[in-house]
Order: structure tokens, then C-alpha cells, then sequence
């Protein structure tokens, strides 16, 4: 899950715009917030994991809770989220290798769509084989990003920061100055992969102890690192400086402030790890999405032959192979017509974001139906009720933030955004409409939605 959630990308791209356009020097508390929203989510989703055990995730959870035509509609959500997410990796990848290649070591000017497919091509087959196969190389590469954060983090530390250290980022005041929906918004969005382990339980060996420490241990990973790592880059520019040097200039900020603390070598290091902190997102973001592809083939709802699991390796490699060559056709409309890929990257990360949040708030409606409807034994009110409703107010606060501040988060216009409301909402109408056609005209196909 960490892996999908590229700690490199997250600090250098997001973490800036957390301070820069959010709350400012409150920003820390904007990421500990969403680690008590989501832990508080994950009281009910481990709950619920573990009384429902197959690995449809939102899908499935949703479904048991909702219903069938619910459940369908935000299969449907999930599989645009998890794709737009994906293209958008693949977008940002050649945003980011084109200039290092050329500008830093001066290789050729090969333009970002082409790293881009080199990239698809690369998690096309490694997506092909058993899930420890990906896990390896998302391991290498996630322990190396970490440690040139900590690296980061301990150079701010040993130097003292710009003027000493200051705890006024963990103020009220400063938590809720500046832009809180923005801060909140983002700082929700560098929790993504937190469904990835239900996706894999079919996966895993002993997924009733593995999935809810695996879930509560990457919500406090996350929560510590970028919450740390965000009150470090405040205390290197000073309280004073810092929301104006993000604000300028967000995507170069923490690079620039890396250089300053920690020398040119680590910078590099940094930029580089940046490309396998994506190649990380897109290969973790493409399994979710094959797996996706799996459970519907598995449910009849798409062609059978994506429920194909491949006899030696354990993995669905036709929906993995579907996903790629899907993969390819999205990017070709924006190749095609020359696309600008930095718009390209923020409007689907806009859309993958703005669809997370809907999902979660779906899944956190249907936790509790669920898990009062069925009672089970070994639960009580804390984890059936009283947590995810705490974490459903949370997760509705957070929507309506999103929906004022959407055009913020793509930097589009108001058509631009108009367009991908339709796209999130039109999405899951369109499930739900497929799932009553399948009622009246397929009920065998009906019954067996949500992995029932």
C-alpha cells in the first residue's frame, strides 16, 4: 500500500501544495487528521474484512451493505478512479524522466509520452506475474525513497532548522488557518492504496491477521512520515518564509530546500527515486485495477475470460493484459492531439482523488448497515457504530470540500470541471442502470454482483 502511495512523489508534489495553497503551516495537522479519519474508517472496514472475506474490496463491501445496484455503480467509480489514477502515473513519469535525461545527464529530448509507454510496457509485464514478483521491486524501490526522506528529515534536524524549531504548526490556530478544505483534501489523497489490502487477500497467507495490521500499519507509516516530513520542510524555509516558497514555486520547493540541507547528492538521488516512486504508484495502481477487472469477470458482469488465472504464476493475467492494452488506448487521444501533459497528470489526479473520496464515503455508509444488520458475535459498538460514523462525518466534510475546491484540484476551468463531474456521477449512473438491466434480464448474473 505504500508503495501505491509513492512516498517520493508524495513529499515532493504534494506536500508543498499542502503548505503552499493549504493551511499553511498547519499542514502537519492536515495529515494527521486524515490518519484519525481513516483509522477510524478502518475500525469498520478490518471489521467488516474479516465477516466478508473475498477480495472484491470497496465492490464488495459496498454491495453486502447497499446492495447490488449500488454495489455495481461504485465498481464502476473504482475502476475509473484506479485508471485515471494509472494514466496519470504515466503522464507524470514522462513529465519528470524527459527533463532529467535531457536537462541533467543531456541525453536526447524524447518526448513524455514515449517514457510514458516504455513505462506501460514495463508494468505490463511485470503485472503479468505472481503478486510477490511486484511486491519485490515495489519494496526495493519504497525502502530507498524512504530513506532519502529520512535522510532529508535528519539533516533539517542536525542543522536546526532555518531559526530553531517551533510546535506553532500543532496549534488549533494554525490547523485551521489558510485553505482547510484544500489541505484536508490533499492530505486525504496521499492516503490512496488504502483499499489494497482487501484487493490482495486471496493473495496473502492468513488474511484475517495480515489485512488489519497491514491497514493500521501503513495509516500510521503515513500519518508519521508526511505529517513529520511536512513540519521539517516548514522548520528548513522558517514559519515565517515557508508558505511563500511553496506557494511560488511547489513542485521545485522541497528539491531546493533538499540541496540546501542535504547536498546536491541527495538531490539527485532524490530526483531519481522520484521516477521509481511513480513507476511504484503505476505498477501497484495497475494490479488494483486488473484485480478490479478480475472480480467482475469473476461475477459475469464482464467477459469470463478476465476471471483467468494463470496456472503457474497465480495471477489474472488476461484482465492484467486487458488493463494495459486499455491503458494504451486511453493515452492515445491525448497523444494524438498533443495533449498538455501537466494538465493530463492534474486532471486525472483530480479525478482519481475526487472519486477516492466518494468511494470511501460509500463504503462508509455501508460498514455500519452491514455490520448492524449482521451482528457478529466478535464485534461491538465501537467498531460497528460509533467509529464509522465518526469517520463518515469526516469523509462528508471532506466530499463537500472537494466539490467547492474541485477546480483548485485539477487546475481546470469551470467547463473543465463541469466535465469531470459528469465523468465521476455519469460513472456510477451508469453501473447502477447496468445493474438493473442485469435484474430484469440476467438475474443469475445480478445475484452473483458484489462477489455475493
Amino acid at each position: 500500500m505504500l508503495a501505491f502511495n509513492a512516498p517520493m512523489a508524495v513529499v515532493v508534489g504534494f506536500i508543498p501544495l499542502v503548505v503552499g495553497y493549504g493551511n499553511g503551516i498547519g499542514a502537519p495537522m492536515a495529515f494527521v487528521a486524515a490518519g484519525v479519519i481513516l483509522a477510524l474508517f478502518a475500525a469498520g472496514f478490518t471489521t467488516m474484512a474479516r465477516h466478508l472475506p473475498n477480495p472484491g474490496g470497496f465492490y464488495a463491501y459496498i454491495t453486502a451493505g447497499l446492495g447490488r445496484v449500488v454495489g455495481l455503480g461504485s465498481s464502476f467509480l473504482a475502476l475509473l478512479c484506479y485508471y485515471a489514477i494509472t494514466l496519470s502515473c504515466y503522464a507524470y513519469f514522462g513529465l519528470v524522466l524527459k527533463p532529467l535525461i535531457h536537462d541533467r545527464y543531456h541525453g536526447p529530448a524524447i518526448s513524455w509520452w514515449l517514457w510514458g509507454l516504455a513505462l506501460v510496457a514495463v508494468v505490463g509485464v511485470l503485472g503479468y506475474f505472481k503478486l510477490d514478483v511486484s511486491a519485490r521491486i515495489l519494496s526495493v524501490a519504497l525502502v530507498c525513497e524512504v530513506v532519502i526522506v529520512l535522510v532529508y528529515n535528519a539533516s533539517v534536524v542536525s542543522e536546526g532548522g532555518a531559526s530553531g524549531f517551533s510546535l506553532s504548526s500543532f496549534t488549533p490556530q494554525a490547523a485551521l488557518s489558510g485553505s482547510t478544505g484544500i489541505a484536508l483534501l490533499f492530505a486525504i489523497l496521499c492516503f490512496g492504496g488504502f483499499e489494497a489490502t482487501t484487493i490482495f487477500r486471496d493473495e496473502v497467507r492468513d488474511p484475517d491477521r495480515t489485512v488489519p495490521r497491514a491497514t493500521y500499519l501503513f495509516i500510521g507509516l503515513v500519518t508519521l512520515l508526511y505529517a513529520g516530513t511536512a513540519w521539517l520542510l516548514i522548520q528548513a524555509y522558517g514559519t515565517d518564509k515557508v508558505v511563500a516558497a511553496t506557494a511560488a514555486n511547489p513542485t521545485q520547493s522541497f528539491m531546493d530546500s533538499a540541496a540546501a540541507y542535504s547536498g546536491r547528492v541527495v538531490v539527485d538521488l532524490a530526483t531519481v527515486l522520484l521516477t521509481t516512486s511513480i513507476f511504484a504508484a503505476a505498477l501497484s495502481s495497475h494490479n488494483i485495477t486488473a484485480r478490479y477487472l478480475y472480480n467482475l469477470g469473476a461475477d459475469g458482469i464482464l467477459h469470463k475470460g478476465l476471471s483467468k488465472v494463470h496456472p503457474r504464476q497465480g495471477a489474472p493475467y488476461r484482465a492484467s493484459l486487458v488493463t494495459t492494452v486499455t491503458t494504451v488506448l486511453g493515452l492515445a487521444p491525448f497523444v494524438i492531439f498533443a495533449a498538455d501533459p501537466t494538465l493530463l497528470y492534474a486532471t486525472l489526479s483530480g479525478v482519481f482523488g475526487y472519486a477516492l473520496i466518494v468511494l470511501l464515503l460509500v463504503t462508509g455508509v455501508a460498514i455500519p448497515v452491514y455490520l448492524r444488520r449482521t451482528r457478529p458475535s466478535d464485534t461491538n459498538v465501537w467498531k460497528s457504530v460509533v467509529a464509522p460514523v465518526l469517520a463518515l462525518t469526516g469523509l462528508a466534510v471532506s466530499l463537500v470540500l472537494a466539490t467547492q475546491n474541485f477546480s483548485t484540484l485539477i487546475s481546470g476551468s469551470k467547463s473543465l470541471t463541469n466535465g469531470m463531474f459528469a465523468l465521476v456521477y455519469g460513472t456510477f449512473v451508469v453501473g447502477v442502470i447496468t445493474a438493473l438491466v442485469y435484474r430484469r434480464s440476467r438475474p443469475d448474473v445480478y445475484e452473483r454482483i458484489g462477489r455475493q
